[in-house]
């Protein structure tokens, strides 16, 4: 897939701006704080309707305005598709095709993207949430049924946690807990499986990767760490009774603590090379490769899931990275995915890898070619 045009309106620091004719490869250079970032986020926002830098669709927009508004235009294996996403504190509109969408689930996966950051480094080194995230986020965009599931969970995880810290220490309606638990598990088993079979697929492509940038000196293992069962199990039956199960285990404990300690929302996903785990053991340059490993990872995965490649948003990062991985994330998009770059000048990064890349100026939200 390739964007074809991109358009902002009171997004960021942009008061307004069209775009058109994007190539292969696309650099956005400027000094900081110009407005690069805030390019590369509208693309993300309008894949998966979320920034992956803040939670809160506030800040998207500019000061003093009330609403703010991007859109682009995809070219698909199946065709054109146009669309546009308004977002205001009463919520976010979607449209694809001019076509608003009842449900933003229907909006997301039509654009794929790929985004590599210098925080997605906080995926192999920070805590289990932003891992937990990372997953979510990845796995609903190629699934897009999986965030309806997930936003069921969450809504019964705030209930059922509510009854239990309204029980203060004593037993919870037994009915009532009953209910909650079933529908905590029929969700829950069902975002487990997925979560299991994505990491599964991503496993197989980050292994590769990962030996080829590393000269094969490395081996790169992905482990999924649940709050219940067996870590390599999948079959969903198998799954919600083993959930029921470690409920039942952790009741007491639960009614003390007043919240629910078991279920998809305490998982995380751990990273080892040649068997030390590299959150704690692993070097900075071990870590930054496992990240780099596992963005070049999602790329294929949704080419497999979906039959073409996402794009591929590069903020700020090839600076950070030595010239060899550089010339390995380079050959790896090149001529395959169209990609999205941002960085403070072209000498930070190997402009003859780069021959006929599409060349942005940004500076203080205004953009020329």
């Amino acid at each position: 897939m390739q964007v074809r045009d991109m358009a902002l309106k009171n997004y960021r620091n942009y008061d307004e701006l069209k775009l058109e004719n994007f190539g292969s490869v696309n650099l956005m250079i400027g000094r900081n704080a110009q407005g690069k970032t805030n390019m590369l986020e509208s693309l993300f926002v309008l894949a998966l309707t979320k920034s992956h830098r803040t939670a809160k669709d506030r800040e998207l927009i500019a000061f003093g305005q009330d609403t703010a508004y991007a859109g682009c235009s995809v070219e698909k294996k199946y065709g054109s598709v146009h669309l546009e996403l308004t977002l205001s504190p009463k919520g976010k509109k979607a449209k694809i095709n001019g076509l608003e969408q009842r449900k933003l689930s229907d909006f997301i996966g039509t654009l794929n993207a790929v985004m590599f950051a210098p925080e997605d480094l906080e995926i192999v080194k920070g805590t289990p949430g932003i891992r937990r995230r990372f997953l979510d986020m990845e796995i609903g965009q190629v699934q897009p049924s999986y965030l309806f599931h997930l936003q069921q969970y969450q809504k019964v995880l705030v209930q059922r946690n509510n009854m239990l810290k309204q029980s203060y220490g004593k037993t919870p309606d037994p009915v009532m807990m009953e209910i909650w638990n079933e529908q905590l598990a029929e969700h829950g088993a069902n975002i487990v499986r997925r979560r299991k079979r994505f990491i599964r697929k991503l496993r197989i492509w980050a292994q590769d990767i990962h030996k080829g940038i590393t000269g094969g000196t490395e081996d790169l293992a992905l482990r999924y760490v649940p709050s219940f069962g067996e870590a390599e199990e999948e079959d969903e039956a198998v799954l919600l009774e083993q959930f029921m199960i470690k409920l039942s285990q952790v009741r007491e404990q639960e009614i003390r603590r007043g919240t629910t300690l078991a279920g998809p929302h305490r998982d995380d996903l751990s990273f080892f090379i040649n068997d030390k785990e590299v959150h704690s053991f692993g070097s900075q340059g071990q870590q930054r490769t496992t990240a780099l490993s596992l963005k070049l990872a999602e790329i294929e995965l949704i080419h497999e899931e979906i039959g073409e490649y996402p794009i591929l948003l590069l903020d700020d990062v090839l600076s950070e990275l030595d010239p060899y991985r550089q010339t390995q994330l380079i050959e790896t998009f090149q001529s395959r995915v169209q990609t999205f770059i941002t960085a403070t000048g072209i000498e930070t990064i190997h402009a003859e890898k780069l021959q006929g890349a599409h060349i942005y100026q940004v500076s203080q939200g205004h953009v020329e070619s």
